[in-house]
């Protein structure tokens, strides 16, 4: 195993993370094309050992990242745990369940479903519109807010206090259960269907609803992740984990989710979202041909 083989990935990963933190975007979302994309064409010993290696080593670069992140969001003390245990309760096993049935599926449709996943994020991005237009701002109730659901209080460390009603997940269960499975499967998925339940749908708000959808994400991403690890090792040994690349990205993924939240507010959001759109549609045109061209 060479070690120094994957030394360029200190300053990608550092990038690929200062620019998740900025867009809101789970890191996954990125390091799976590079592994999965650039990797192959850089040379013959540079691709990993399957596309389940990929996702793995995403999702356990991307755990350090959203890590580094969530001690941010939890000095300024604005997590709020108790709403985030109905999503981790639904998320963890169905994330696992993801991982596990990932090893037995096709390489090229987890490709497939990557770039079906991909158009998907992009037409988000595309489209979204500011969420402080959808969500109350402190102490304000959504016209839809169940009355009878009791009051939270969630007071910043800077004295700020964010009142809303406590947050039911219901039917968005169904949601969150298939970002879970996509993160296992494919490493994308949950963060992407869990702010929005809990801004726009139960009116938490926006900086409560980011902190606390980055702790669910955290724990259903490393529940991930360290299945996907465990399978590669059960199945390959220890040599069948890249160590010699996440000896590279979760360092530099660390210093990345400090060096973004620094920067917010230096690009406008709206800039930053065209540009992942961007980036997420050439992302999933190059996956799908990368499928595509095996059966030409």
């Amino acid at each position: 195993m060479d070690f120094t083989l994957y030394w360029f990935m200190f300053p990608v990963a550092m990038c690929v993370a200062t620019t998740a933190m900025l867009s809101g975007i789970g890191g996954a979302a990125l390091f799976t094309p590079i592994f999965l994309i650039i990797f192959p064409i850089l040379g013959p010993e540079y691709p990993l050992e399957s596309a389940v290696a990929a996702v793995g080593s995403a999702l356990l670069t991307e755990t350090f990242g959203f890590s580094s992140g969530f001690v941010g969001y939890y000095r300024k003390g604005l997590i709020d745990f108790k709403s985030a245990v109905p999503f981790i309760i639904v998320g963890v096993p169905i994330g696992i369940i993801g991982a596990l049935l990932a090893q037995f599926v096709n390489p090229d449709i987890i490709k497939t479903g990557y770039a079906l996943m991909m158009l998907f994020i992009a037409y988000e991005m595309f489209t979204h519109r500011k969420p402080a237009a959808a969500s109350p701002a402190a102490g304000e109730l959504s016209a839809d807010t169940e009355n009878d659901r009791p009051m939270r209080e969630i007071r910043a460390r800077d004295g700020t206090l964010y009142t809303y009603r406590t947050p039911k997940q219901g039917l968005g269960a169904i949601a969150t259960s298939i970002g879970a499975f996509l993160t296992g499967l494919l490493s994308v998925g949950i963060g992407e269907v869990v702010m929005p339940q809990l801004a726009k749908r139960n009116g938490v708000p926006i900086p409560v609803a980011a902190a606390t959808s980055v702790l669910v994400v955290i724990i259903v991403v490393a529940a991930a992740s360290f299945t996907h690890i465990s399978a590669l090792i059960a199945g390959g040994g220890m040599s069948a984990v890249p160590w010699d690349l996440v000896m590279y990205t979760i360092p530099a993924v660390i210093i990345g989710g400090q060096i973004g939240p620094r920067l917010q507010g230096k690009i406008p959001q709206r800039t930053m979202e065209i540009c992942i759109g961007v980036l997420f549609f050439v992302i999933a045109v190059s996956m799908a041909w990368i499928v595509l061209r095996t059966y030409i």
